[in-house]
């Protein structure tokens, strides 16, 4: 038996053994917030993009007809799963597509976007060192496929981290919007969107949503400017997509040439929110907050067409979720400049619906005269 003679004796002893488990644990955490910040991606604000563009491109000429595609890939996964994150509580079966579907759906897309012909393609989901993807570059295996038809291109990451300790992922990730064009790029920079409300270490690892900005000279005219987005998903209660949309608007107007912008919004037109089924219904709000740019700006689709009587013609998205047999809403636009004409667009159907879950969305404009 051992006897405390002086409590006293031991009161030092036990501060000294707090101290140090108290330094231990801040160290740890410490540690812990570094090996973080290190394997995970922290862009700037504003940040110039590296171009491929060889000198001798052709330029875009003024009052040119241009045609331009808007397609969310899904990282060339098809349509033959249904993944974590395509069901609530991150319930969906499948974790990656097989090595099979992503070369098959590369072709298959590869073949459309030839039949298509656009002059620039706005591309979303391209994958870059994604263990789910076998760590390829995207870009480069699409550029192969497409005969270097697209001679200049810009890409900026908007999720990228070394590893993210999620159960269905547990290795790197790597996500792009990438823009191709037949007609030279002068620059190309990246605009950080606002991020979700989320702790800081779930924002680590979480994507940064961005708009990718390309400029181009214009023959006979002052430029002309070509924006790609992806704006967030799954942050219902949060105000992240009125932030998002608040800065996407506060771009265009402040755009010194004429523009377009394309891309997957994830947010429905006004109006279509109670056609969707109600299972479907829990991802929006009732209120789109897209509105602001729907209200402000020229689209693609036009409200007539996504109110008129072909309005399915115009839907553009077609979930994983099994409970969905087919395209049914509106989640991917173009955008563009009053000084811009719309001569045609519409969506691609048919194939399409079997190679990714947002449908390819085609415009051909003719830019101003000087």
């Amino acid at each position: 038996m051992v006897i405390i003679k002086n409590s006293e004796n031991v009161m030092p002893l036990i501060t000294r053994i707090l101290k140090f488990l108290t330094l231990a644990i801040t160290g740890l955490l410490v540690l812990g917030f570094i090996v973080i910040y290190s394997i995970t991606f922290h862009p700037e604000p504003v940040e110039q993009v590296d171009l491929v563009c060889p000198a001798e491109t052709p330029m875009l000429l003024a009052g040119q007809s241009l045609k331009v595609l808007s397609y969310n890939m899904q990282y060339f996964a098809g349509k033959d799963y249904v993944f974590y994150y395509d069901l609530e509580n991150d319930a969906g079966p499948d974790t990656r597509p097989s090595a099979k579907a992503i070369k098959e759906t590369l072709t298959s897309m590869s073949a459309l976007i030839k039949a298509e012909d656009p002059d620039i393609l706005l591309l979303q989901e391209l994958h870059d060192g994604a263990k789910a993807t076998d760590f390829a570059n995207q870009t480069q295996l699409l550029l192969a496929q497409l005969n270097n038809s697209y001679p200049c291109y810009s890409e900026a990451f908007y999720w990228k981290a070394d590893f993210v300790p999620h159960p269905s992922i547990m290795g790197s990730v790597g996500m792009k919007l990438v823009t191709l064009s037949k007609y030279k790029i002068d620059a190309g920079q990246r605009h950080q969107l606002s991020l979700m409300d989320n702790d800081p270490v779930t924002q680590a690892f979480n994507l940064k949503r961005a708009v990718l900005v390309t400029e181009f000279p214009v023959e006979g005219g002052g430029g002309f400017i070509a924006m790609n987005t992806h704006l967030d998903a799954f942050s219902q209660g949060m105000d992240t997509m009125t932030k998002q949309v608040a800065e996407v608007d506060k771009l265009l107007a402040s755009a010194k040439k004429p523009w377009i912008i394309g891309g997957d919004f994830n947010l429905l037109p006004p109006g279509e929110f109670s056609t969707l089924a109600a299972s479907q219904q829990s991802l929006y709000n009732p209120e789109s907050e897209i509105s602001l740019l729907i209200n402000r700006y020229a689209s693609v689709p036009a409200m007539s067409d996504i109110q008129g009587e072909k309005k399915k013609s115009w839907y553009t998205h077609y979930p994983n979720d099994p409970g969905v047999e087919g395209p049914d809403r509106t989640i991917d636009y173009i955008f563009y400049d009053e000084s811009i004409t719309l001569k045609t667009s519409s969506v691609i159907h048919g194939e399409s619906h079997q190679l990714s879950d947002h449908l390819p969305v085609t415009a051909i404009f003719q830019l101003p005269n000087h």
